[in-house]
């Protein structure tokens, strides 16, 4: 037996039902839709989310609060934990490195290096910003904070 040869048991599937084609199919003229009205008609029928005229849910329901701005500068959070795993003594942490690691996706992202964790490698650290907390247990460890590239 071959995959070609499966086919349905006798009798367990139903051809469809082609409407509109003639009297003598038992469809024809009005295709089972009855005479007139708005569900005889082609594309007829009310739309999802209709309420009998009543106004729908979706208009029913309150906007969003605030505002979303659109000029807000997104950056990808990297902790000094993780620099810790994930470098050597005397490397430079930027934003190809940090690809190279898999930590960001694109060298276009921006990164802020954050304070949480201890560091105790001396690393060049060169990304678009540093926190304050960062900043001071990157230079105790011996390393230093340069502008970004």
């Amino acid at each position: 037996m071959q995959l070609k040869d499966l086919k349905p048991a006798d009798g367990s599937t139903k051809g469809r039902k082609r409407v509109g084609r003639g009297h003598g199919s038992g469809w024809g003229k009005t295709a089972g839709r009855g005479m007139n009205g708005q569900l005889s008609r082609s594309g007829g029928g009310k739309g999802s989310g209709f309420e009998g005229g009543q106004t729908v849910l979706s208009m029913r329901l309150p906007k969003l609060p605030g505002f979303k701005n659109h000029s807000r500068v997104e950056y990808a959070p990297v902790n000094l934990d993780r620099l810790n795993t994930l470098f050597n003594d005397g490397d430079t942490v930027d934003a190809e490195s940090l690809v190279e690691k898999g930590v960001i996706k694109s060298t276009k992202t921006l990164v802020k290096v954050l304070g949480n964790g201890e560091l105790e490698k001396k690393l060049t650290v060169k990304v678009d910003k540093v926190s304050a907390s960062a900043k001071e247990k990157i230079e105790a460890a011996g390393g230093t904070v340069e502008a970004a590239c």
